[in-house]
């Protein structure tokens, strides 16, 4: 640890060497996906970036990859099953949280002084409690260095019942988020933004979750033109693209209640992710409920993966970008999101989508203007009678989307998010005297 300054009593330099830090940072779960577009715009502007956690896919040269920081790890899965639905620990449970800690911070402080890094931004890792002896070993870094940090939430540890009961509310209260003065707080919507203020009593800065707008998807390729053979259906078949995880709360049995509702044989409903355990029950459900109804339901999670490749039986992986230029409708069903990537990434690519009027989807995205029907917690006969006038009037279609392109373009850009994180390494160049 010897060798790192103390940034508060010390000279700091203009940011220009960015150190992200979560459990992961890899693959297409959102908040790996907004660091890689966060570091995308900051690297346009000459910032340098780095990155650490538990399993990266980032460039080698700039990678401080430390097993033990994966949420997944054996010790952390340990202290997880000691700590959750708990509601007092053990002296073990205490000191395993602690030594792990202490650990985890020592690699910390060995990133910083390997990248010679003048700025931190933290990826949900304040936010969500996956790996509680991080989120304390950060707290005390940030403690120690006051190296200037800006907290990335997306969802936060009391949005989830999963946390409610748990052993370590000191650990929560002192860590998720931290209270230190050299701490910027980000969060993705309004609701958090006001629930931070009244639980923590910490401002924060509004960054919504963009998709480079300023750049329209290329034209597609010859790739994925076999995607519909591959998915078993007919030439004339209409694909229904339901963009998720096979979870609860994604409210998947409402698009099955849609396609039946629809009435024609020929719309075919696509979900493109696993359900992994949350959704295992949940799976088998939508099964039998879309065999009740009728509804020609088909799970291509197998065949949909972070990149194009081959997979082990010689057959071709798509993208969920591939899905979305095959696909008439994306419905969007979900009884909450913490803001709704899928719901921008179907605006991109010129989809209509189906929404269910979630909560920040009416508080802060809605009254931007965008054309969409919406559903209120179930369907109504207007809803679908929109649904069947978008999909059978394709002029119709056309001027829904390239409005609601030309909305997000404005509010969910690059350049939106270019300009706020202007300004929050502004403000860290005006508090450290820059």
């Amino acid at each position: 640890m010897a060798g790192i300054k103390n940034w508060k009593s010390g000279r700091l330099l203009t940011p220009q060497r960015i150190g992200f830090v979560s459990t992961r940072f890899a693959g297409t779960d959102g908040v790996s996906l907004e660091a890689a577009k966060w570091a995308q715009v900051l690297e346009a502007d000459q910032h340098e970036c780095f990155w650490y956690a538990g399993r990266l896919d980032r460039p080698p040269e700039r990678s401080f990859c430390v097993p033990e920081a994966f949420f997944t790890h054996p010790e952390n899965e340990w202290i997880n099953q000691h700590i959750w639905g708990h509601t007092s620990r053990s002296p073990l449970v205490s000191d395993r949280i602690h030594r792990m800690a202490d650990y985890l911070k020592t690699t910390l402080y060995e990133f910083i002084a390997r990248y010679d890094l003048r700025l931190l931004i933290l990826e949900n890792v304040l936010t969500i409690p996956m790996h509680v002896p991080l989120g304390l070993a950060l707290a005390e870094l940030l403690s120690e260095t006051h190296i200037p940090t800006i907290a990335h939430h997306h969802d936060f540890y009391w949005e989830r019942t999963r946390f409610a009961v748990n052993a370590v509310n000191d650990i929560l209260d002192a860590a998720f988020p931290s209270r230190d003065h050299d701490l910027q707080h980000v969060v993705i919507n309004q609701d958090a933004q006001q629930n931070l203020a009244h639980r923590k009593g910490l401002s924060s800065h509004l960054v919504p979750n963009v998709v480079d707008f300023e750049n329209p998807p290329p034209p597609a390729d010859d790739y994925a033109d076999d995607v519909r053979k591959e998915m078993g259906l007919n030439p004339d078949d209409v694909i229904i693209l339901q963009p998720t995880r096979v979870v609860p709360r994604k409210g998947i049995e409402h698009a099955i209640q849609l396609v039946r509702a629809l009435g024609d044989p020929r719309y075919k409903l696509v979900i493109s992710h696993e359900s992994g355990d949350e959704g295992l029950e949940y799976h088998q459900m939508l099964v039998e409920y879309a065999r009740q109804c009728g509804v020609d339901l088909r799970f291509f999670a197998t065949r949909v993966g972070e990149v194009r490749q081959l997979n082990a039986a010689g057959q071709k992986v798509y993208t969920l970008w591939d899905l979305y230029r095959h696909a008439a409708l994306v419905t969007y069903p979900s009884l909450y999101e913490g803001f709704g990537n899928a719901l921008l990434e179907a605006v991109y690519f010129r989809v209509p989508v189906l929404v269910n009027r979630y909560a920040i989807f009416g508080r802060d995205i809605e009254p931007k203007g965008f054309r969409c029907p919406v559903m209120e917690g179930y369907l109504t006969a207007e809803v679908i009678a929109e649904v069947r006038h978008i999909l059978e009037d394709a002029a119709y279609r056309k001027k829904m989307v390239d409005h609601n392109f030309k909305v997000a373009a404005q509010h969910y850009s690059y350049a939106e998010l270019r300009r706020i994180l202007r300004t929050l390494i502004g403000n860290i160049a005006t508090q450290y005297g820059l």
